[in-house]
């Protein structure tokens, strides 16, 4: 805009000159400026709009708390995720935006109790369809509707909860089960009492004994 208001300055002077000036030449040339500079003003690109986010910025003041609690369930055809917030359904319907994506959706709300609320969930666990996805306000909390893209059971919500489900149940799972039966005596043995820490030794002992007979092969 400051660019735009030196050209219209400069327009304005060459046609004030142009009315002075006598000599052909001189109007010609003026003339010429005139064409160049006027051209130029019409060249001038809009001014932009505000960077959409940034206006959703400017006008959410107050500050923004994360979202970290929340319940969930599903049916056949949604997942259906809980987030209490005391007062919600008091806000104008348009303070209350989700984004879903095929994997993903964010929740954003707006000005509540001079506060702005916001949830993100990045990875979900299966893909889920945008178009059939939505959100509801109820007294004090919102629903958020996932609409599966294929009717089946859902283990967790994301890919992350998935994979830390499976390292907790491979760290369970050993490879060898005498292995675990041995970490089960050792524990019970470092937690118990006298009278449990002589029944493992005799348990023990006997086992060595029968091992040694060959009663056992296994070596536990």
């Amino acid at each position: 805009p400051l660019f735009s208001n030196q050209l219209q300055k400069d327009l304005e002077e060459v046609k004030e000159l142009l009315t002075k000036a006598t000599r052909k030449r001189v109007r010609d040339v003026l003339v010429a400026e005139k064409q160049k500079l006027e051209l130029e003003i019409k060249n001038q690109p809009p001014p932009k709009p505000k960077d959409v986010a940034e206006e959703e910025k400017s006008s959410l003041g107050g500050y923004t708390v994360k979202i970290n609690n929340y319940g969930w369930d599903q049916s056949d055809k949604f997942v259906k995720i809980y987030i209490s917030l005391n007062g919600v359904q008091k806000l104008p319907a348009e303070n209350v935006q989700v984004n879903f994506t095929e994997r993903s959706f964010d929740l954003l709300v707006k000005n509540l109790n001079g506060k702005n609320y916001t949830m993100t969930f990045n990875n979900l666990l299966k893909p889920i369809s945008v178009e059939g996805s939505s959100r509801k306000i109820k007294t004090d909390m919102i629903l958020v509707m996932c609409k599966k893209k294929r009717e089946e059971k859902w283990d967790c919500l994301t890919q992350v909860e998935k994979e830390s489900k499976e390292k907790e149940k491979a760290a369970y799972d050993t490879a060898d089960p005498s292995e675990g039966l041995m970490n089960i005596l050792k524990k019970m043995y470092a937690e118990g009492d006298d009278e449990m820490k002589r029944t493992i030794n005799k348990a023990w002992v006997e086992s060595r004994e029968k091992q040694y007979k060959g009663d056992i092969p296994m070596d536990i």
